[in-house]
Order: C-alpha cells, then structure tokens, then sequence
C-alpha cells in the first residue's frame, strides 16, 4: 500500500496558500471609493515584514532551544546550527533595511492619499516585533514611551508581549553560556593570574587622553564586580569569557563562539539602521505631525534608536582590547584544549 504521503501531489500556488495571500490585501481607499494608488503598496511592505519577522522568531526558537541546554559543545554541530541560523537572521535584517527603500519611493503626497484612513493602526502595533525584540532580550525597563504599550496594543497582545518577556531571553541563555566556559579551570593554569597579568598590559598602554575617561576601577568593576556604579547588564564573569573570546578568537575552538557574538553586534546594528532608516522616512513623510497611532512620531522613533540596543554590552567590549603582539600567552595545556588536536 503507497503511502498517503507519497501520493499527494503538490501544485505550487495551493503549496503557498497563495490564494489567501494575494487576496489578503484590503486598501481602505478603495473601500471608501478614494483615489490612493500607494496605499497597496504601504499594505504589501508591511505584511511582508510580518512575513520576515514569523520566519526570524522561527529562526530564535530554534538558537534558544540550543542555548537553553544544560550544556553547550562549542565543538559540536548544534553550534554551528546556531551560528548558521543567527546568520540567517542577519542576512534578514539586511534585506529589511534594504526593503525601507521601496517604501521610500511613496512621496509624502501619496502617503497623505490614504493616511487619515489608517488611524488609529500604527506599525507600533505590530506585536509580533515586540515579540521579538522581548525574546532577544529587550526588557520593558528598558524600552522608550513604555506608556504607549498599555494604549496602543489589544489586551490579548499585550498579554503575549508580557509572557515573552517573563521567559528567558536570548541575552540571558547567551550570557549562562558565557558564565560556564572552562577557560579558568585550575589545570589550565597552574597558579598563573591571567587577569592581572592583562589588567597591567591594558593599564600600561592607555594613553594619558584616555585615562581621563576611562579608569582601572571601572575595568575591575566591569570584569570583577568590584567596586559601585557597575552599569553593564552583563555579569562580570560572561563579560571576561567574551573578552577572551573576542581576545584569542584565532584557536580554533573560539572561531564558532566569536562568530556567534559578532553576529549578535551585527543584528544589534542592523536594527538600530532599519530604525533610523525609518526615522527618516518618517521625518520626510510626515515632518513633526504625531504618527497615526498617536505616538510623537519621530521623536518616538528617534527615542527608540536611542534606547533599544540590546547586545551594547558586547560592543562596550572593544574599549578593552589589546593589541595581538601585547596579548599574555596562553599556557600549553589551554591552547592544546583550544585546538583541534587534543
């Protein structure tokens, strides 16, 4: 007997669900009989958004899942996995900056042809991205005009935001990973201070400009807690483990880690640049008018720019670099552990 499976066969249209697609497109002006050519295009770019934003919380289900286990093998597929999806992700936040473009070639006339008809909706209901950005690692705490939350979103959204944010994030399985690396068992080192030796290095080499914003307290408080006035969310040991990552990312067992974090900065960027992109846009559609949900517009805009990194910790990092001919070396048994002949 053939399975049922095999015997399907597949037509590419009802594959897709490309009738509920194409006919899912309801510009408002036609509907009240006015002259709005743009408005189609307006509704195409932002289901297509929600389109990419699906497919990139799909993709961080999957990286958290990894993440989330008791132990990751940096030396093992699931890794790479890892690494290859946050890429994916990158590689989808590159088109949807690009995607502002299109928008872009709406003149601020064409957009008033059907603005009115749009109010109250506003792109800062699209709950699916603060979804997103809560399951990255954006906390409410942190975000700007959190008064707008409690206005603008349905009940039901609202109550899907605040269960992402009561789980874990990205942030926070990033940052455990980081905390339990092995760089600093005992048998690596054989008694040897790694961490002075390179807190001297570092100190000796800032020139006398930089001592004046940057001081060796706030280096013992970013990378040992010591101290007040700590302000990285970070915690002092996965600040040190990305900092030997970032440091010594040449042996082969901290390639896949660096690429991972570097990933993350360049998401974080990616995001920041569609959002300023928008601000933009928005300044050149609209001026200073109050977007169409009743936000400052703009100015929301250029709040959130402002306010919504969320692996700045990781980017803070470069203020702690060292030159590769000043770098401490690595003791025997550690770079044998770090390579690929162990």
């Amino acid at each position: 007997m053939k399975n049922s499976i095999t015997e399907r066969e597949q037509y590419y249209g009802d594959y897709l669900g490309l009738d509920k697609i194409l006919n899912a497109q309801f510009p408002e002006s036609e509907a009240r009989g006015v002259d709005a050519h743009d408005e189609l295009l307006f509704i195409v770019i932002h289901q297509a958004y929600e389109l990419w934003f699906k497919q990139m919380m799909h993709e961080l289900n999957s990286i958290m899942a990894i993440f989330e286990r008791p132990e990751v093998d940096d030396n093992a597929p699931s890794m790479q996995t890892a690494t290859h999806r946050l890429n994916r992700m990158v590689e989808i936040w590159k088109l949807l900056v690009e995607q502002v473009n299109i928008l872009d070639t709406m003149t601020p006339m064409d957009f008033l042809d059907f603005r009115d008809l749009l109010t109250p909706a506003s792109g800062f209901q699209s709950y699916q991205f603060r979804c997103f950005e809560a399951k990255l690692g954006l906390r409410m705490q942190d975000r700007f005009a959190k008064e707008y939350y409690q206005k603008q979103l349905r009940d039901e959204h609202l109550g899907q935001i605040n269960d992402v944010e009561q789980s874990r994030s990205l942030f926070e399985v990033v940052e455990n990973w980081l905390a339990r690396m092995p760089f600093w068992a005992e048998n690596f080192w054989e008694g040897i201070d790694f961490w002075a030796g390179y807190r001297e290095i570092y100190g000796a080499g800032l020139s006398q400009r930089e001592t004046v914003e940057i001081s060796m307290a706030e280096f013992d408080g970013l990378f040992f807690g010591k101290g007040e006035g700590r302000d990285m969310r970070l915690s002092p040991d996965a600040t040190r483990a990305a900092l030997f990552i970032t440091l010594y990312r040449e042996y082969p067992l901290l390639q896949l880690p660096f690429q991972f974090l570097s990933k993350l900065l360049e998401m974080d960027e990616l995001m920041s640049t569609w959002r300023y992109k928008h601000l933009i846009m928005v300044r050149r559609m609209i001026g200073m008018r109050a977007g169409t949900g009743g936000s400052s517009g703009a100015g929301y805009l250029k709040g959130a720019l402002e306010s919504h990194n969320i692996f700045k910790d990781f980017a803070r990092l470069a203020t702690y670099l060292v030159p590769r001919q000043k770098l401490p070396k690595l003791p025997a048994t550690l770079v044998q552990h770090l390579s690929f002949n162990q």
